[in-house]
C-alpha cells in the first residue's frame, strides 16, 4: 500500500487575502481556487518545486473556529519549509516585512530559522543538511 500526504488544512480568515500573502509573500503557487457554494471554496496553495503536498486553505466558519487562526498546533512549529537556497529565501522574508522569530542558525539537521506567517503560525524555514 502506498500513502501520502495530499494536503494540509490551515485556517485562515478570508481566501483572497490568504492567497495574496502566500503567493505574493512567500512565492507559492496558486494551484486550485474553486467554488464551493456561497461561503466555501476549495483552496489550494503550495511551495514552488515542491512535490505533491498542498497547503488546504480553510475558511473558518464560526467562533470555535476562528479561535484556533494562527494557533493550530498551540504555539509550537507548525509548519516546515524546506529550501535549497537558504540565504535567498531567508533574504527574502526579510525584505518582504515577515516576521522572523528566530534568526539563522545552524543545527545538526541544517541552516534554520523560524518565522510567522500572517496569521501567527510558527514556521521553521530548513536547508537540511545532507549525509
Amino acid at each position: 500500500m502506498n500513502q501520502r500526504l495530499a494536503h494540509i488544512a490551515i485556517i485562515v480568515d478570508d481566501y483572497d487575502k490568504a492567497i495574496l500573502y502566500y503567493t505574493n509573500v512567500l512565492n507559492f503557487e496558486l494551484i486550485e481556487d474553486t467554488v464551493l457554494s456561497i461561503t466555501k471554496r476549495w483552496v489550494l496553495v503550495k511551495p514552488s518545486g515542491s512535490g505533491t503536498c498542498s497547503l488546504l486553505l480553510a475558511k473558518a466558519v464560526g467562533e470555535e473556529q476562528k479561535r484556533f487562526i494562527g494557533n493550530q498546533s498551540g504555539g509550537r512549529v507548525f509548519l516546515f519549509l524546506h529550501t535549497d537556497d537558504f540565504q535567498k529565501d531567508y533574504q527574502m522574508l526579510i525584505n518582504r516585512k515577515v516576521e522572523i522569530v528566530k534568526e539563522a542558525s545552524e543545527q545538526e539537521h541544517g541552516t534554520v530559522a523560524v518565522f510567522k506567517d500572517i496569521y501567527g503560525n510558527l514556521w521553521d524555514l530548513i536547508q537540511p543538511n545532507h549525509s
